[in-house]
């Protein structure tokens, strides 16, 4: 099979990999669709500790089962679906407190095992789960990072007619904001550079948007009682968390370089009792993912903006780098 293959940081090609094989519990998947996410440059650039190398990668996608391995009940060949990319072993202390996000022994399928950007892979069957038929393959491959946003919503334990500020309208501060409104967020605000991009999140349902926090505050006449940071650059987060509230949350969920840091005043936390919360990938989600992406509550068609072919990767991670449209998926099959 015709793979993205990753030698090492900085060097990616387009080569041929052995056809996987399923092992007991496991099925093949065809993929069909595969989306670009920060994760993914931050491994092409080796700035993703847990990876080894060489590796191909992607780890949003979706596609067809083509193969069964031993073992494997209640799935058939020809199932169209999106794939869970973890890979938790139930086995540590978070595990066996149901926190497998955060499992000791954490890996996901194209992070550090092959992935998706391939025009086979062989993937866990538990991690399977099935598309509806109103759903096809380039919104299926958004159900990971919907499921990324859904643990969001639920880490937020967000209150029917809050406020929420986002920061950085791109493709996971919209998911965001639209899954924040179906959870009974009565106003959300949304901050970004991009006059394209708040456009766009107007259009969607934000009641504020502007160009900067301060602007966003002065317009909203005040802080918000939720704040989320979903660009993973420190001055924007800096920004960030003085727009929340006495008595709000602010939750990082941009991922940011590690060495990054934000100055919080011990004291205003106290003062103002002040929630800090992170979100950290995917946690039981899947399934409600799938479930807000078929019934609408995520205007798919706007949020995949570029669909490349495999031989166009590298054309794909420059369009991503360069911030153009929103979500670019790559179709290998």
């Amino acid at each position: 099979m015709r793979a993205v293959i990753l030698d090492q940081p900085g060097s990616q090609r387009i080569g041929d990999r052995p056809d996987p094989t399923p092992k007991a519990g496991e099925v093949v998947v065809r993929v069909h669709a595969c989306g670009i996410c920060g994760t993914d440059l931050h491994i092409l650039d080796g700035e993703f500790p847990p990876t080894p190398y060489p590796i191909t990668p992607g780890h949003e996608f979706a596609g067809e089962i083509v193969e069964l391995g031993a073992d494997v009940t209640g799935l058939a060949v020809s199932d169209r679906v999106a794939v869970d990319p973890s890979l938790f072993c139930g086995r540590c202390w978070q595990c066996q407190r149901q926190r497998g996000n955060l499992c000791e022994n954490w890996g996901a399928i194209g992070d550090t095992v092959d992935g998706a950007f391939a025009e086979y892979v062989a993937v866990p069957a538990g991690n399977c789960y099935r598309l509806p038929d109103s759903v096809d393959y380039n919104a299926g491959a958004l159900v990971e990072p919907v499921a990324c946003a859904v643990h969001a919503i639920h880490r937020l334990n967000m209150a029917v007619g809050s406020s929420l500020l986002v920061v950085g309208a791109g493709t996971m501060g919209l998911l965001l904001m639209q899954l924040a409104q179906s959870a009974g967020a009565y106003e959300v605000a949304m901050v970004d550079r991009d006059p394209a991009r708040l456009t766009l999140a107007a259009q969607l349902g934000a009641a504020v948007t502007a160009t900067s926090v301060e602007k966003v505050v002065d317009e909203h006449r005040g802080r918000f009682q939720y704040v989320v940071e979903a660009t993973g650059v420190a001055a924007a987060g800096q920004a960030a968390l003085g727009a929340v509230e006495s008595g709000g949350t602010f939750m990082v969920f941009g991922v940011a370089p590690e060495d990054a840091r934000l100055q919080v005043s011990p004291f205003d936390v106290y003062n103002r009792e002040i929630s800090v919360v992170g979100s950290m990938a995917v946690l039981s989600t899947f399934a409600p993912a799938v479930k807000a992406v078929a019934s609408g509550v995520i205007d798919t068609a706007r949020m995949v903006t570029h669909v490349e072919t495999l031989d166009r990767f590298a054309d794909a991670i420059q369009l991503t780098r360069q911030r153009a449209g929103l979500k670019v998926q790559v179709k290998p099959s």
